[in-house]
């Protein structure tokens, strides 16, 4: 992150409050955030998000790899004049939950493409388990974008899709113009886990487990999961208490409880062996890097390494965010992501001016 200058901003539109008593309102938080952006483009006035488009449509579809995975894909829009995607990298577990509040916001710049990945939601699993790294992932996005013709990318990733987002930048460099890197790491995130190497240790023996408990296993994995004290370990753990709805979090986790868990444990210690710490230098285009204050999955401090080791990088730091800032925080965020997309995009969207004619 080049020369910086700080900025303390305050989302005065929002509300403070338990999230499910004020379900019906248009925004749900207060939140102290800190952005360092590169010193040109501070300052610059934030305007609030156009919802005038109504809800954002999308087409449900089905692709399938090279490797035989049949992947359920969904895209709002046709292909921009731009030529410009929007696509949507989910974290694990995960199948598009945090983008809910935020494709209002994305649709207008372009065609917004949201992929379940191999073993998550209505994609299928792979026959070969080890076909979960992230390499395999960013592989499928490429596959998947090459098949709908896009020209273009801007490339938005959450929690682990942060690390594909890494990995589809580096192997499709030319097509990508700016990142939307929020609560996730570029490295190892297995290590990092609540800022212990406690579940580093553990990752191997869980692995064994599940895939020896079988059947059984997969019942007792997707009971637990309903019992309502899973919701109090997630919005306790992973999910901000008092900033997130609960029927957002009611989805996350009636996603989570239909997983495989030998998947889950194999594409999570996959995750552990993927670094981007290299390539970071080397990423010329724009990017914004979301950390929350209290996210235990991937802690603030990692993005703001990020932040530091990519050349044109602009941080936002939300003191009240937890590691699903987007749907505890969706009016500040998307604040925020809105206007790094309107300066980021400026040259490729704006329309050409016309040469004066000669004289």
């Amino acid at each position: 992150m080049n020369a910086t200058t700080a900025a303390t901003e305050t989302a005065a539109t929002e509300t403070t409050g338990n999230a499910e008593n004020a379900a019906t309102a248009e925004t749900h938080a207060t939140a102290d955030a800190t952005i360092s952006r590169p010193s040109p483009t501070s300052g610059v006035a934030v305007e609030a998000p156009s919802n005038a488009a109504g809800p954002v449509h999308f087409e449900p579809r089905h692709w399938t790899t090279p490797d035989g995975t049949r992947l359920w894909y969904e895209v709002a829009g046709e292909a921009d004049p731009a030529g410009l995607d929007i696509v949507l990298c989910d974290g694990i577990g995960c199948d598009g939950f945090v983008w809910k509040y935020m494709v209002s916001v994305l649709r207008p710049l372009g065609r917004v493409i949201h992929l379940h990945m191999r073993g998550h939601g209505h994609s299928a699993t792979p026959t070969d388990l080890d076909a979960v790294g992230i390499d395999q992932l960013a592989e499928d996005w490429i596959g998947l974008l090459e098949h709908l013709g896009s020209r273009r990318t801007v490339v938005l990733g959450h929690s682990l899709g942060v690390q594909v987002a890494l990995e589809l930048h580096r192997r499709d460099t030319e097509r990508t113009q700016a990142l939307v890197l929020l609560c996730g790491s570029f490295e190892n995130p297995v290590a990092t886990f609540r800022d212990s190497p406690v579940l580093g240790k553990l990752l191997p023996l869980i692995e064994k487990a599940t895939r020896l408990g079988g059947p059984a296993l997969r019942v007792l994995w997707h009971r637990a999961i309903k019992l309502p004290a899973a919701y109090y370990v997630a919005t306790r753990t992973e999910l901000h208490p008092d900033l997130t709805r609960r029927g957002d979090v009611e989805a996350y986790l009636d996603h989570l409880a239909r997983m495989n868990p030998p998947f889950f444990f194999r594409m999570l210690s996959k995750a552990g062996l993927h670094t981007a710490r290299a390539h970071l230098p080397t990423v010329r285009e724009p990017v914004l890097v979301v950390a929350g204050a209290r996210d235990q999955f991937t802690p603030a401090r990692l993005s703001a390494e990020m932040a530091e080791l990519l050349p044109h990088a602009t941080l936002l730091h939300i003191e009240t965010g937890a590691h699903a800032a987007p749907v505890e925080h969706p009016v500040l965020v998307n604040l925020a992501v809105q206007r790094f997309l309107d300066e980021a995009l400026a040259p490729l969207l704006s329309p050409a001016t016309p040469e004066a004619p000669e004289a």
